[in-house]
């Protein structure tokens, strides 16, 4: 009867020898775990480039209103340039100034509808 000493070991496929695997293992689990894993908690806010932003809790009539009046502005504004201009220049400003007033109609036809379903 042969003695369990004299059983030749097999070869370890193991890649870090004859090492404790399982407590290798372990070690690589939570060192993944430590940069890969998500802990549950909210990640930090990317800062914004942008300058401007338009608050998401805002509703549809209060942006509407918003927009009439930025455009409106926009309007009076190439309006009073225009008329201190000659030529191509004032036909420029006030073609402009048109679709400028062309975008305030469609702004305040959509506020009407909306204050229509409320």
């Amino acid at each position: 009867m042969k003695n369990n000493s004299d059983i030749p070991k097999p070869a370890s496929t193991f890649p870090y020898g004859d090492y404790a695997p399982d407590k290798l293992k372990e070690a690589a689990d939570r060192a993944m775990d430590h940069y890969l894993k998500p802990d549950g908690s909210e990640p930090e806010p990317q800062p914004s480039t942008q300058l401007f932003t338009v608050s998401d809790n805002v509703d549809t009539e209060a942006l509407l209103a918003n927009l009439s009046e930025t455009l409106a502005s926009a309007n009076a504004m190439l309006s009073d340039l225009a008329f201190d201009l000659e030529g191509s220049r004032r036909h420029v400003l006030l073609g402009v100034a048109q679709i400028i007033e062309l975008g305030t109609l469609l702004a305040n036809k959509a506020l009407d509808r909306v204050e229509l379903r409320t």
